[in-house]
């Protein structure tokens, strides 16, 4: 590893503002989605790991939660601010960590501060209400209250801005937090945790634990300290740990998978709706759960949408530069299962347009390089249209009109997001009104969320709650009634 590289050769846990290694000395090994090669060892974690981040959290809750909102907010701004500051330091962890470009990386990090500037802001509003009561002489009002210890588990795919999505407004409510970083990025979660006491977050407030999720998230999930579970990764682990912290009746929420289609109507700019089903597909080697993995074409424009497609994917380019398109996904295992998924998609009738294995030139046979990849002729409820891949795989589909690619879109376990690309205000206005998804967008990507607006997805893609925008805080904080009763004779 390069000297002046940000990641240090040995990644540890952050409990109490210290750095600590697993308690039992065992290692992980974070490898390179480039090259390959090894980048640094990682703590791993197990449940005496655990116990000790969640004692230190629930010690300092109680004294964090006792700071006003716009006190805690205040340290918040700081933070972010910071890492404004430090923005290529982490731009540089990001990259080395997902293999993503630098550009993509400063792109992700500024998310993070955004995040982080938006939910310090909402430190000085913190809405309750007040109304009206029956009884005379009676205030009522509602305020929030923190929640206790919140438990998050995040995913690589974009590690920094995952970061933020859940410390800062887990933090500002008055929660103490336990983080299970990814053991795909454990380094970004690492860093992060350190710029937060750097600015002066009380120790214990926000602590990071390393390792792998049966071993160090398992633990986390079952502790009876623990209020919260925020989860954004796979439906599989999602119903895990559903069942594991419902059976102790903690609060759960849940961002999940996404199988998100994008509809091109016969009177779209087929230029924009190329380039833009484009990067909804292979932006971020497809690593997104907001990704545009089905692609439903009007007949009349199927053949000439297709070309244009299959030329524009054709010329993408591979690799960790920023003038590359797309870098590689995050581990082997990753690789191995899309190419086996699309292996299965071939074999039950489907036919691969372009891609469909790993690229394996000189340049990228070490590295975990998915070749975009585009199929067609697979049925909507094909395995391949209805499985969340997590890569830079894309399936089209030719329909005959809009009734039928709406019902096609809706075909889906799934209801993240959703993208239709039409010149028509009607038939735009109908989409949005019934097609079944948490986020919806007129001629635009599947992805490109906003800090203040809420992202969540319906059915199979989350639990119902929602993450950024103010709406997060319904998230990290639960209400209290308070009813005032006052005497106008003892005045």
């Amino acid at each position: 590893m390069h000297a002046r590289s940000p990641i240090p050769d040995y990644i540890p846990n952050v409990i109490k503002g210290q750095e600590e290694q697993a308690l039992d000395g065992q290692v992980l090994l974070n490898i390179d989605p480039v090259t390959g090669e090894q980048l640094c060892t990682v703590a791993r974690s197990g449940n005496a790991d655990i116990e000790r981040a969640v004692a230190a959290a629930r010690l300092a809750q109680s004294e964090w939660a006792d700071m006003t909102p716009v006190s805690r907010g205040d340290l918040l701004r700081e933070a972010a601010l910071l890492m404004r500051d430090r923005s290529e330091e982490f731009a540089e962890i990001v990259s080395l960590e997902t293999g993503k470009s630098r550009q993509d990386a400063r792109g992700e990090t500024g998310a993070a501060v955004e995040m982080g500037l938006f939910v310090a802001g909402e430190g000085r509003r913190f809405f309750g209400k007040t109304t009206t009561s029956a009884v005379p002489n009676r205030t009522s009002l509602v305020v929030r209250q923190p929640l206790g210890v919140a438990g998050l588990i995040i995913a690589a795919n974009t590690p920094i801005a995952n970061v933020a999505w859940k410390v800062y407004p887990a933090l500002l409510c008055g929660n103490t937090a336990v983080m299970k970083a990814s053991e795909d990025t454990p380094a970004t979660a690492w860093a992060a945790a350190k710029l937060f006491h750097e600015v002066g977050v009380p120790p214990g407030v926000f602590n990071v634990v390393q390792g792998f999720g049966p071993e160090a998230g398992a633990p986390l999930v079952e502790h009876q300290d623990v209020d919260l579970i925020s989860f954004t990764g796979s439906c599989d682990v999602g119903r895990q740990i559903q069942a594991s912290a419902g059976a102790r009746l903690a609060k759960v929420c849940m961002e999940l998978g996404g199988k998100n289609p994008l509809i091109v109507c016969d009177d779209a700019d087929l230029d924009r709706a190329v380039a833009t089903a484009a990067m909804s597909a292979f932006s971020n080697a497809g690593q997104r759960c907001a990704s545009g993995s089905r692609l439903i074409v009007f007949d009349g424009i199927y053949d000439r949408f297709k070309e244009q497609l299959l030329e524009h994917t054709q010329g993408l380019t591979l690799g960790s530069a920023d003038d590359d398109d797309l870098g590689p996904v995050i581990n082997q295992r990753q690789l191995e299962n899309m190419i086996a998924a699309v292996e299965r998609a071939r074999q039950t009738g489907a036919t691969v347009l372009t891609g469909g294995g790993r690229l394996t030139d000189d340049a990228h046979r070490n590295g975990f390089f998915m070749m975009p990849t585009l199929l067609e002729g697979a049925t909507g409820s094909d395995e391949i249209s209805q499985a969340e891949l997590f890569g830079p795989i894309a399936c089209l589909y030719r329909v005959s009109d809009f009734e039928e690619a709406l019902e096609l879109a809706n075909n889906s376990p799934f209801g993240l997001t959703a993208a239709i690309h039409t010149a028509n205000i009607d038939r735009g206005m109908t989409f949005l009104s019934r097609i079944k998804a948490g986020v919806a967008s007129i001629n635009g990507a599947t992805y490109g969320s906003e800090p203040h607006m809420p992202f969540g997805g319906v059915r199979q893609s989350g639990t119902g709650w929602r993450e950024a925008g103010a709406e997060a805080l319904d998230v990290y904080s639960d209400w209290k009634t308070i009813y005032i009763n006052a005497d106008p004779t003892c005045v």
